[in-house]
């Protein structure tokens, strides 16, 4: 899939949601490049919706990637349908495009590339976004638009 032709030059924002914690990180689709931002806490299972509100207001991406927690056979998890659920209000809270990235092995790769617990959540995120970016970046070369 294409991105549509303004998503190209803007901030997309990537959540690694868990069910204690969300990653967060931006990315910029130009350079297919993502930077880890921070954890968000949920409160008694649920979103800080407030800080989700404030990072989508700093950031003003044009598209949000959710990440989608799959078995490594492909699966679907409890938490799958959490994650679900968070893209869904996502979408109808910010009315912006929302993507869902498969996430498989995600958290194995952010401990890999931080020695420190407190950003995994994050790192992760920057996984998740960088994968999708990639993709994008494939399916436009692939469409002879790049």
């Amino acid at each position: 899939m294409t991105p549509a032709a303004g998503q190209r030059s803007g901030n997309v924002l990537g959540f690694d949601f868990g069910e204690k914690r969300i990653g967060v990180a931006v990315g910029q689709p130009l350079t297919g490049t993502a930077t880890p931002l921070e954890s968000l806490r949920n409160r008694n299972g649920r979103v800080d919706w407030p800080a989700v509100e404030a990072l989508v207001g700093n950031w003003r991406p044009v598209a949000l990637v959710v990440g989608n927690p799959l078995n490594m056979d492909g699966t679907r998890q409890r938490v799958t349908d959490l994650a679900d659920a968070f893209a869904r209000e996502l979408e109808k809270r910010f009315g912006l495009p929302v993507h869902r990235c498969d996430e498989r092995l995600s958290t194995y790769e952010a401990r890999d590339r931080t020695k420190r617990q407190r950003d995994v959540d994050a790192v992760a995120a920057q996984v998740i976004l960088e994968s999708w970016l990639a993709g994008q970046g494939q399916a436009a070369t692939a469409d002879g638009n790049e």
